[in-house]
């Protein structure tokens, strides 16, 4: 049943993907890197900040061998594949879709780096090859992205309205695939233990302070770089809590569903209520 909802859940996220390929130009994809100082400074937050936090925390709080490893591998998880569609109520959509794009196609290079340093720190015999990453991606992220955005340049602006109605439909599908996922494997969320929960909300908490001073002066930049440090790719999370002894994959898939959510939800009000309050009269 978990192996058919994780399918499940891998396939709802991949039609998201396609949805928001459809919903992008090419103007959006090179958005960062007409904005060198911008795609540094976001890079450098997801990439460095937050796994340093990770590594602060793991070596602060007296964590068990599970909670430790699952706090390390969410913070070496990044490149947000759902980053546009919990931001579409925000502005600057071209900053956010070219983000989670570069983002994600430095996983392929930086999420090895890190998890060959993580095992060498903790004297584990643990490694993920580039190739194993490049191939996550380039089937869960990468090929639906660009047949989304082939089928855009062949439609034109009608791919909007198409990407709207698609995310939809894979949303509902992967939150009802989700809360089951979470209903039927509640009792393994026990292995985590409470220190592993706290230490992940912590974790998120600190990943969205960082995202939200390093996004710069614009608001909706600091909202969406806060988000894109908070929120890592499941996928690559499963792929890299494979490779590490502890927690099983659906505990990260859990942990990251419920704490995420918990704290990223309240972030998203309160920047949606400030954002309103900017407006003009």
């Amino acid at each position: 049943m978990t192996e058919i909802l994780l399918v499940a859940l891998k396939l709802s996220i991949a039609l998201l993907i396609f949805a928001i390929g459809l919903g992008s130009t090419f103007s959006d994809l090179t958005y960062l890197l007409r904005r060198p100082a911008l795609a540094l400074r976001s890079i450098f937050a997801m990439y460095v900040m937050v796994p340093v936090a990770a590594l602060a925390l793991v070596f602060a709080l007296p964590l068990s061998p599970g909670a430790r490893a699952a706090l390390l591998v969410f913070a070496v998880s990044a490149g947000a594949p759902l980053l546009p569609r919990k931001l579409s109520p925000f502005g600057n959509s071209s900053y956010v879709f070219s983000l989670v794009t570069l983002s994600s196609v430095l996983a392929i290079f930086l999420v090895p780096a890190w998890v060959s340093l993580i095992s060498a720190r903790f004297d584990l015999e643990t490694t993920i090859s580039m190739a194993t990453v490049a191939k996550l991606l380039a089937k869960a992220f990468l090929l639906p992205l660009a047949i989304g955005m082939v089928v855009r340049a062949i439609i034109g602006d009608a791919g909007d309205k198409l990407s709207d109605g698609l995310m939809k439909v894979a949303g509902v599908v992967l939150l009802v695939t989700a809360l089951v996922l979470l209903a039927t494997n509640w009792e393994l969320m026990l292995k985590l233990r409470g220190e592993g929960m706290i230490a992940l909300v912590a974790l998120i908490l600190i990943a969205l302070a960082i995202g939200h001073l390093m996004g710069g002066p614009d608001e909706d930049d600091r909202t969406a770089l806060a988000i894109a440090c908070a929120t890592r790719h499941i996928g690559i999370a499963l792929v890299v809590a494979s490779a590490f002894p502890g927690p099983a994959t659906v505990v990260i898939v859990l942990a990251y569903t419920i704490a995420t959510a918990a704290v990223s939800l309240p972030y998203l009000r309160w920047r949606r209520k400030r954002g309103a309050t900017r407006q003009p009269q």
